[in-house]
Order: C-alpha cells, then sequence, then structure tokens
C-alpha cells in the first residue's frame, strides 16, 4: 500500500474541450510514482452534468462522474476549450459558475489554454495574474480587464490557482506541479517515462523563433549541453560565446531565438534545479550543494532559491527530501 495519501484530481470536461488537453493531466500525472511504485494522484474526468460532451476533435466523451467530483477533489484541471461562450462573450452556466467558485474553497484550480477563459468567466482570476495561449491573450484581456494577463509566459503559478498557455505549456504545468508537490526526482521520472523536457521554467516565452539553420549552422544547443556538464564551474557569457565560436553578441540573439532564455538566465535555472536535486536526493551539506551547482556560496544559493520558490535550501530540504513517498503539500 502507499505509505501516502494519494492526491485526487478532477478533470472538468467541457463542451468543446481540447482533446489533447483533456488527456493530459491522467497521463502526466498517473505517471508519478512513490519510491515503491504506488500512484501519487487518482485523476478522474467528469462533465457537469454527467452525460457525454462533444470534443475539439469531433468525437464526444461520457466519463463516469458529474460535477459532484470536485467536492472531493484536491485539484481541479480545466482543460481547454475550443470557441464557446467563455471566449466569445465572457460567460458560462450558472452551474458551471456555482462548482468552481465552490470548489475555490478547497482545491487550487489549474487551467491549461483557454481553460483559463472558464476560470476567468466564474470570477475565479479577477486582480490575480494568468495565462493564456498567446493568440487569446488580449481577448482574455479584453473579456476580463481585472485579471491581469501575462500573454508571453508559459504558465503562472499563483499559489492556488494556476494557469498555462497552450498546449505543450500544460505539460510544463502539469510537472511543475508533480515537482511543486513532490520535487525533482518523481518529476523528472515522469518528463523520462514520458519522453518530454523535464524543465521549462514558468517564465520561459511562450512563442520562440526556430528560424532555419545556415548550411553548417549547429546553432546553441552542443553548448548548452556543455554548459550542463559544467554547472559547478564559473562559467560567464564570454565562455558560453567562445565554446559557440560566435561573438556575444550573435550568441545571444541565438539563444534567445532558440530557447526563449537569455543565455544568464537559462543558466542560473540550470544551475537551480541540480541545486534542488543534490538537495533532495544527498546529505551534501548546503555549502557544497552551492558549490556543485555553481552558485559559489550558500548565500548566493539562499538568493536564488527564495526568489524563485520563496524557501531557504534548508527548509527546501526539509520539505522535499522522501516527498515521493508522501502526499502533496496542502494547498
Amino acid at each position: 500500500m502507499p505509505t501516502g495519501p494519494v492526491h485526487d484530481v478532477a478533470v472538468l470536461a467541457l463542451p468543446g474541450s481540447i482533446a489533447f488537453e483533456l488527456g493530459l493531466p491522467h497521463r502526466l500525472l498517473e505517471s508519478a510514482v512513490d519510491a515503491d511504485g504506488h500512484r501519487l494522484y487518482r485523476v478522474r474526468v467528469a462533465t457537469l452534468d454527467g452525460g457525454p460532451v462533444r470534443t475539439s476533435a469531433g468525437y464526444s466523451v461520457t466519463p463516469e462522474h458529474d460535477a459532484s467530483l470536485l467536492a472531493s477533489a484536491g485539484t481541479v484541471v480545466v482543460p481547454g476549450v475550443h470557441g464557446g461562450p467563455a471566449m466569445t462573450d465572457g460567460t458560462i452556466p450558472d452551474g458551471l459558475a456555482d462548482a468552481l467558485r465552490t470548489a475555490a474553497g478547497h482545491a487550487r484550480l489549474v487551467s491549461i489554454c483557454t481553460g483559463a477563459f472558464v476560470l476567468a468567466a466564474a470570477g475565479l482570476l479577477e486582480r490575480r495574474p494568468a495565462t493564456t495561449h498567446w493568440m487569446h491573450a488580449e481577448t482574455l484581456q479584453r473579456l476580463f480587464p481585472a485579471v491581469r494577463v501575462d500573454p508571453g509566459v508559459l504558465f503562472v503559478d499563483d499559489g492556488d490557482v494556476l494557469t498555462s498557455a497552450g498546449n505543450a505549456a500544460g505539460i510544463d504545468l502539469l510537472l511543475h506541479l508533480i515537482r511543486r508537490d513532490h520535487g525533482c526526482e518523481v518529476a523528472n521520472r515522469v518528463a523520462r517515462r514520458n519522453v518530454v523536457a523535464p524543465w521549462r521554467e514558468g517564465g520561459q516565452a511562450q512563442f520562440v523563433e526556430r528560424p532555419l539553420p545556415e548550411v553548417g549552422d549547429v546553432g546553441t544547443a552542443a553548448t548548452r549541453a556543455w554548459a550542463v556538464e559544467r554547472l559547478g564551474e564559473p562559467l560567464t557569457l564570454a565562455d558560453l560565446a567562445a565554446h559557440a565560436r560566435m561573438s556575444v553578441r550573435t550568441f545571444t540573439r541565438r539563444f534567445r531565438d532558440e530557447t526563449g532564455l537569455s543565455p544568464l538566465r537559462w543558466l542560473a535555472g540550470q544551475r537551480l534545479a541540480l541545486a534542488r536535486q543534490l538537495l533532495e536526493s544527498t546529505d551534501a551539506p548546503i555549502d557544497r550543494v552551492a558549490d556543485e551547482a555553481g552558485f559559489g556560496t550558500p548565500a548566493s544559493l539562499r538568493q536564488h532559491l527564495r526568489a524563485t520558490i520563496g524557501v531557504a535550501p534548508g527548509s527546501y530540504r526539509r520539505s522535499y527530501r522522501g516527498r515521493g513517498v508522501t502526499g502533496p503539500s496542502p494547498v
């Protein structure tokens, strides 16, 4: 038997739900297991009345649950919707709004892509930061001017309400949830199992230029791989550019085009990911973790960790060491 509680997740299938996103929570969250192979999440799908709904792909789904499932869920996920009143005039049926508002009293709410319109129409995003697919961000802001829409990021974690951009960003957000609940090691296993990138931070740009390379141009991928193997070294922007055999200006432009981040912001993210992994999986002293991850001093590591997730290294270790065999933290 699992040694910790299984976290109940309700996925709300609405008319016009984007089929790909409807299946993401089950695929990602139910891949998360503890050290003994026990699942950490139970994912179930519901419609408002328990009846079938037609998805954006042209076929219907018939879940086994109605909106009463939301009453017992610790997390409620609203996948993206294709059209409908939430996106055209900012309204949803009273029953749906009531169900979501009731769930907000005890569960964290998660939207993927245009699911943010549904949360906004229920009044759950007012004066809160949120995102959606960049193509629909302007409409979201126009329909719901009280929402602090950020059209550029992959996802926004505002504590008990989390929103993501389209499709693949939903994967990033679900991996972030697993990382937040159970730490990097569990999330990385899920990423490997599903053959997806284990780490893209929420602030990474939604729209990343990927120009066709010139003949003989290998871009910055080789330099990124080289840097990941040397995170403990004092790498500078000039070092990275030199390895790529580019000028600093050209390297910086190419790097941002390929990743959506500046080289130094990307490097800091990689170092932080390594530090978190070391804190979770080893007993190494904090100063050694800081050194091996390239932060140099415990003070620097503490500053970066606090800025990113709001805790100091020691607190992070106490919270996440062995989290693969316990339940998620309260929301």
